[in-house]
Order: structure tokens, then C-alpha cells, then sequence
């Protein structure tokens, strides 16, 4: 038996990506954990990184979600939405965590996205959500609309309850589960 592309990734995820540390480090959405997972090292590879471009262009369409554009906010986003764009034929873009102050000055990079875009967020890992909701904003704010958002991983609950009162379908393609350690805000004070 062969596995399919989301298995893969998932051990792919799990093997390369996942660090169980001896003290807890403090993540970006502020809180600790001694368990890290890096989306950036996983995929450090070509080969993973177009794994999991296919897997994840694959579980989007897979649920009937169109969309001509992928981006999300630097630096989670910047090899995934490219290697995306390749693999589905959409633009990409980055979004900048603040405008450079000088030049055009714009937050969105890449192609440019507005009005008529149907946008495909996404992110490496996630915690609370705090990254790839800032990109959601920015997106918003440029008159495109965002059809879905995917990460590689999530840390806990907080992003799939964000997404759903916004309305837009969310699909981690690993959960904390699936990674085998405790949610964020789960772990105690002699695993944290």
C-alpha cells in the first residue's frame, strides 16, 4: 500500500519538522511549548516542498475550492505560496508584516490582488492564528476574497474557530494530533 500525498507530508512533517526540545521556547503567538515544529526546515527539500504544494493544491480542490491567487504573510508563506503557484498555475504574492515606508509603500508583494481575486491563504505552522489572520486583513483590505486558508500545521484550536466565524474554509494539513503532542495552552507546567 502506497501512501498518498497527505500521509507523506504528515511524516514528512513529523520526521523533519518536529522537535521535542528540553525547556520550552517562546512561539510568535507568545506562548511556550518544548514541542517546535518548523515548516520551514520540513521543506527544506525541493522534492518535500513540491510534495506539499501537490498535497496541499490537492485538498483544496479536492473540497471544490477554486482560486487564482496564493500568498499569506512573510516569512511562513514565501516558499509555500510559490511552490503552489507552480504546482496549480495561480499568481502568488506575500504580505509584508508592515509597509517598507519608502518605494510604493504597499504591504501585498507579488501579484497584484483586488477586486475579482479568489484567494487562497496560507501559512507554515500555526498557534493561535495571529500571522495568517494579520495576511487575512491585508487581503480583505485589497478587495479580494479569500475562498480558503491552509496551513502546514496547527498548534491548537484558535485558527479553525477564527475561520469558521469568518466563514471560510480551513484546512490544517497536519492538527497537533496528528503531530502527537498537546495543544497549545493543553500542556502542563512540567511539559511546558
Amino acid at each position: 500500500m502506497t501512501m498518498d500525498r497527505s500521509e507523506r507530508l504528515l511524516e514528512i512533517l513529523r520526521a523533519q519538522g518536529l522537535t521535542e526540545l528540553p525547556e520550552p521556547v517562546q512561539l510568535a503567538s507568545g506562548n511556550y511549548s518544548r514541542y517546535f515544529i518548523d515548516g520551514k526546515v520540513a521543506l527544506g527539500a525541493g522534492d518535500d516542498l513540491r510534495l506539499a504544494a501537490e498535497a496541499i493544491t490537492e485538498r483544496v480542490t479536492g473540497a471544490g475550492v477554486e482560486f487564482d491567487a496564493v500568498g499569506g504573510l512573510t516569512l511562513g508563506a514565501d516558499a509555500l505560496c510559490a511552490a503552489i503557484a507552480v504546482v496549480s498555475g495561480a499568481n502568488w504574492f506575500i504580505v509584508r508584516k508592515e509597509a517598507k515606508g519608502r518605494g510604493t509603500n504597499r504591504l501585498v508583494e507579488g501579484t497584484r490582488i483586488g477586486e475579482g481575486h479568489r484567494v487562497l491563504l496560507i501559512d507554515d505552522v500555526v498557534t493561535t492564528g495571529g500571522s495568517i489572520l494579520k495576511a487575512y486583513d491585508s487581503v480583505q483590505a485589497t478587495g479580494a476574497q479569500v475562498v480558503a486558508a491552509v496551513t502546514l500545521a496547527d498548534r491548537g484550536d484558535d485558527a479553525r474557530r477564527s475561520f469558521d466565524e469568518r466563514g471560510v474554509p480551513y484546512f490544517p494539513m497536519a492538527t497537533y494530533q496528528d503531530m502527537g503532542i498537546p495543544a497549545i495552552g493543553t500542556e502542563t507546567a512540567s511539559t511546558a
